[in-house]
């Protein structure tokens, strides 16, 4: 039986993208195939679980809407083993991933945030880390919704520049539409 490298699960409300507000379970798996400097996860830090024993945490905090696998990276762990347990208690399957790897074809929302050239062509959802107008990069990924989301600094002064150069940005391409990270501003987890 498979063991996955989980960092975390905890049910909170979406804080970014076109689920926004809305409450789900989150599964952060460890690793990643990538170093980006604004990353917020640790890693090396993990607890192994079955697909089995994931679910069951996962029906502890609340039985079936919406859950999402997050990471590091989860398409290095995720198959259609885990899914299938997480269909089974009635769980809306999302994904975040870089898109450098092949996923599991029973996922039912993908979002995709590239931070180099995706080998998944195709997403429910881009979202693209936004640092300055001119690494505004879409891949020639065929999406459904699109977003933009300003990079988180640190340093309150420097947001506030990404921000106003986001907003300027979308105006003048309104295919986008802006992301922020409400979990950040709001301070929830």
């Amino acid at each position: 039986m498979k063991d996955y490298k989980v960092n975390e699960i905890f049910y909170s409300l979406q804080g970014e993208g076109y689920h926004t507000g809305r409450p789900a379970v989150f599964v952060r798996l460890s690793g990643c195939n990538l170093s980006c400097p604004f990353c917020d996860t640790l890693h090396n830090d993990y607890t192994e679980m079955t697909a089995e024993q994931i679910a069951e945490r996962c029906k502890e905090l609340v039985r079936g809407g919406l859950l999402v696998l997050t990471g590091g990276e989860p398409s290095l762990q995720v198959d259609t083993g885990l899914i299938e347990a997480l269909h089974r208690y009635g769980y809306y399957v999302a994904i975040e991933t870089n898109g450098t790897r092949p996923l599991p074809e029973d996922i039912d929302w993908v979002t995709l945030s590239p931070k180099c050239k995706p080998l998944i062509t195709r997403c429910d959802e881009l979202k693209i880390v936004f640092t300055t107008a001119d690494k505004v990069c879409d891949y020639g990924v065929d999406a459904q919704h699109r977003f933009l989301q300003p990079c988180d600094t640190g340093d309150a002064e420097k947001n506030r520049k990404v921000v106003d150069q986001c907003i300027d940005y979308i105006k003048q391409h309104p295919q986008w539409r802006l992301s922020l990270q409400t979990h950040k501003l709001a301070k929830f987890k």
